[in-house]
């Protein structure tokens, strides 16, 4: 009972941070069901960019449509203070899709990447990227800005995506940007995932994580699809806990020095477990 109350302890502690900064989260925009696991471990996943997306992918319960308010100049400082204040321990940047900016948001990344590893300097930061429209100097303007981990979900299979995504959100795209990362920064730890649930096949799911590693993404993140409210799409069905350790071993059979598959697994949720490991292997080799 008292783990239990140090638990909502802390996540009524960060609600109140959030208020405080004028904050998003991804946790409560998108209705993670592991919301007070991770808070609890001092990690916690960041909307920029504000909380409407200019993009309509079916599975996604953030607001959409054409947002009227320019980016928040004082939010890069406002969240390295509330990471600060918090303590938190790991950090992942994700944000709504912002096609009505220039730079499709990639500079506010960046200044929000470098603010918070200027007054945190033991934080790590996983920045979860949206396509940038692939604009290579956009997307560089993220990766010099030195994000511990970079990651950009494909999300589905690749019959499905044209279904599941925004028309704008392409399967092929998603993979040439994980791949893009890579040509600018060989060394750059990246990341994916995947929700099942939406109507795939076990051969479409191996199908993707093959093409993921073609494009050598070192990270990915397995979980089930979870309807966030009547209007996304339904879950067609319930992926047995066989079935996501199936997965588990392909994935690492095939390279991927990290795989979270199982049932609630979400960007930050226990992956950001793997993340440090992985960032802290990786530091150790290029020692």
């Amino acid at each position: 009972m008292l783990g239990v109350l140090l638990v909502w302890f802390d996540v009524t502690m960060i609600k109140q941070v959030l208020e405080k900064y004028n904050l998003n989260t991804i946790c409560q925009q998108a209705m993670c069901p592991n919301i007070r696991e991770c808070w609890s471990n001092k990690a916690a996943t960041f909307l920029l960019l504000g909380n409407v997306c200019t993009r309509n992918c079916r599975f996604c319960s953030v607001k959409t449509g054409t947002p009227t308010y320019i980016p928040d100049l004082k939010e890069a400082y406002n969240l390295a203070n509330a990471v600060k204040e918090l303590g938190l321990k790991y950090v992942v940047l994700t944000s709504v899709d912002r096609d009505d900016l220039k730079d499709s948001g990639a500079g506010h990344f960046a200044q929000t990447i470098k603010t918070i590893k200027k007054f945190n300097p033991n934080t790590l930061v996983e920045a979860l990227i949206p396509d940038f429209n692939l604009n290579i100097i956009d997307l560089k303007r993220v990766i010099y800005a030195e994000p511990d981990i970079l990651g950009h979900n494909i999300e589905t299979v690749r019959d499905l995506s044209p279904k599941i995504r925004d028309k704008r959100a392409d399967y092929d795209t998603s993979l040439r940007l994980l791949g893009l990362i890579k040509d600018i920064n060989p060394d750059k730890i990246t990341k994916s995932s995947l929700l099942l649930g939406l109507g795939e096949t076990n051969s479409q799911v191996k199908e993707s994580l093959h093409d993921l590693r073609n494009y050598n993404v070192d990270m990915i993140v397995i979980g089930q699809y979870l309807r966030p409210t009547r209007s996304q799409i339904p879950v067609q069905r319930y992926i047995t806990p066989e079935e996501f350790e199936e997965y588990k071993v392909f994935a690492q059979d095939l390279g991927f020095s990290s795989v979270v598959s199982y049932r609630l697994a979400r960007t930050s949720f226990r992956a950001f477990k793997q993340s440090i490991i992985q960032h802290n292997v990786n530091a150790g080799s290029q020692v």
